[in-house]
Formats: structure tokens, C-alpha cells, sequence
């Protein structure tokens, strides 16, 4: 999407009614079952609903996860509740755009270096592309990954100034921090500077925040690392979303809200 016209940007009571019609929040479509399975892995310590964060002993009982996700996600607090619909509350959703807007707005403040990273190039990639071209326009660096840099059996490649990994010719969906790792490593590598803003989701955003970086980052309610990260204090800003929803183009309200309340409109 083009950087949007301050006409475009929704109220926002329109941008809850929008994300509750296109599902990015209200009953989304990720099960209550898998949600729950995703929350019990994460307490029992499996490394790949961790994110890239290192998260210790401090969340080996799921229904505190639960609690975080249904005070940070909206999901819901029954205990009982094992199957069937799920919820993400959309005014959970916009009040966490609005304190991305604030670390956006300091960045551009600052002209800050800020690196884009997407593990949902079918869903996020504009949403992190359009926040780049406005960064950019306010004199920010945006900042450009090494070339041949590998991780998880592809290449982390960047389009739209987002990185990504991609295998066999096709963007990939991926949870892994090794993206982001290798991506931080070959900055050092090469002597160059470390952002100092990281937007992102799923282990690009927890491994940048796990290295200390500032990070901001989209998760969907089966995905309560990040959670738990900004509950910590470890992840900046966690913005509640379902991740992929039908149209790419049901996140352009979203994106044009975050930019318009970060002031880069």
C-alpha cells in the first residue's frame, strides 16, 4: 500500500468496527483448542514457542499464560472454556497501535536507525513496508540487511526494505529467531550499527528484543511469547492481531491508523 492520506485513516470506533468485520480482532479465526495447546508447549518449555526470548522458569504454568492473554490479547479467562471460539479484543488491539505509535513517533523524532522483519509476508508485509517508506520520508535509516546471510535452510532476503526468509524461490512463514539472529550477526560482522528499533513478529521481534534491542511486534492469540515478553518489559509494544487474515488489504485501515497516530502522515 501507498502511504495513506490523512482522508483515509479511520476514527477510531471505525477501526474497531473494521477489525472486528475482517476478523484481524473480535471472534477471530484461530480455535480456542490450538490457542490453549500453543500457551501449555510454551509453560512446558518448548524452545519454539519461546520465539528467540529466554524466558526461564517464570511461565512453567500455563494458566498464568492464560491470565496474560487474556488481560494482554483479550482472549478469553475461562479456565473451562477448552474448544470451540476464540477472541482477541480489538480495543486491546488499538490502544497497543497507539503506544506503537509513540515509540514510532521518537523514532522519527530521533531519525533513528529501524530495521522491518515480517515472519507473514502474506499478511504483514505492507503493514511493515508502509511504516518503513514514512520512517524513511522523516529521515530515519532504514536499515539494509547484509547479502548471503542464511538461517533455517534459506536466505534472509529483504523487499520493500522488510526482511524475510525465503526458500526455493517463495517468501516463507516462519517463527524462528534464526532469522533475526543471523541478521544481527552479520551487521556486526560487517562493523555496522545495530538498529535501534526492531518492528516485527513472531522471533524476528523476540529475538531483536531478547539482544536488548527496542523492539515493537505484531502477534496473533495462539503466539503468547511476545506477551509475555512486553509484560516483562523485554518487547516494547505487543499489538494483538490475527496475523493473516483473508485480504492483505483488511490491514490497510490498521496501518493507516498507526501512521496517522505516530504522526508520519
Amino acid at each position: 500500500m501507498p502511504i495513506p492520506s490523512v482522508d483515509a485513516v479511520p476514527a477510531r470506533a471505525e477501526l474497531v468496527d473494521h477489525l472486528v468485520r475482517t476478523r484481524i480482532a473480535g471472534d477471530v479465526a484461530t480455535p480456542r483448542e490450538n490457542n490453549l495447546s500453543h500457551y501449555r508447549r510454551l509453560a512446558n518449555g518448548d524452545r519454539h514457542y519461546w520465539f528467540g526470548l529466554e524466558l526461564g522458569d517464570r511461565w512453567t504454568d500455563e494458566q498464568d499464560v492464560l491470565a496474560v492473554m487474556a488481560e494482554r490479547c483479550g482472549v478469553s479467562d475461562d479456565p473451562h472454556h477448552r474448544s470451540g471460539q476464540d477472541t482477541i479484543d480489538p480495543e486491546l488491539t488499538v490502544d497497543a497501535l497507539d503506544r506503537a505509535a509513540a515509540v514510532l513517533h521518537k523514532a522519527a523524532a530521533g531519525r533513528q536507525r529501524v530495521l522491518f522483519a515480517t515472519g507473514h509476508p502474506g499478511g504483514l508485509l505492507d503493514v511493515h513496508r508502509a511504516t518503513a517508506e514514512a520512517l524513511r520520508a522523516r529521515g530515519c535509516e532504514i536499515v539494509v540487511v547484509p547479502d548471503g546471510l542464511q538461517a533455517d535452510d534459506g536466505m534472509v532476503f529483504q523487499f520493500g526494505e522488510v526482511a524475510m526468509l525465503e526458500r526455493g524461490a517463495t517468501l516463507w512463514h516462519t517463527h524462528s529467531p534464526a532469522p533475526m539472529a543471523a541478521v544481527l550477526d552479520g551487521l556486526e560482522r560487517a562493523g555496522r550499527p545495530l538498529p535501534d528499533l526492531v518492528m516485527a513478529d513472531h522471533g524476528w521481534a523476540g529475538c531483536a528484543a531478547q539482544r536488548g534491542i527496542d523492539a515493537v511486534g505484531f502477534a496473533d492469540c495462539n503466539d503468547p511469547a511476545l506477551f509475555l515478553a512486553e509484560a516483562e518489559g523485554t518487547l516494547r509494544v505487543t499489538v494483538p492481531l490475527d496475523d493473516h487474515v483473508r485480504s492483505p488489504r483488511h490491514y490497510d485501515p490498521l496501518t493507516a491508523y498507526l501512521l496517522k497516530a505516530a504522526g508520519l502522515l
